[in-house]
Parts: structure tokens; sequence; C-alpha cells
């Protein structure tokens, strides 16, 4: 069963790019799926870093009141 599933997952990731290798379409489909995941990454990163960096200023002024 095991065997199976990942002879499975060879071909399918096989045949996957041969598709994308040879079609037009298909390779333009996935390089702006990959900008796309890639800007929304970006956008989560810089909230993400905006808010730590939020917490620390907030966490320094407690410091310095107390």
């Amino acid at each position: 069963m095991e065997k199976m599933f990942c002879l499975g997952l060879v071909f399918g990731a096989v045949g996957g790019a041969l598709i994308v290798a040879n079609s037009y379409k298909a390779r333009s489909l996935v390089k702006k799926s990959q900008a796309e995941v890639m800007e929304r990454v970006n956008e989560m990163m810089d909230e993400k870093l905006a808010q730590d960096s939020g917490e620390n200023i907030m966490g320094k002024k407690q410091k310095k009141s107390s």
C-alpha cells in the first residue's frame, strides 16, 4: 500500500513537471501562482514584524515607567 502511494506520488510529480515544461499556459499559471503566494507571505511577515515590534516598544515603555 505504501509502495503504491509512493509510486503514484512520483508519477504524478513527473507528469505534472512534464505538463508544465511543455505548456506555456501551465508554466505562466505556475509563475503567477508563485508570485501571489510570495506576495501573501511577505504581507504576513510584514504584519508579524510590525506586531512584534509594537509589543517590544510597549514592553520597553512599561519597564521604563516601573
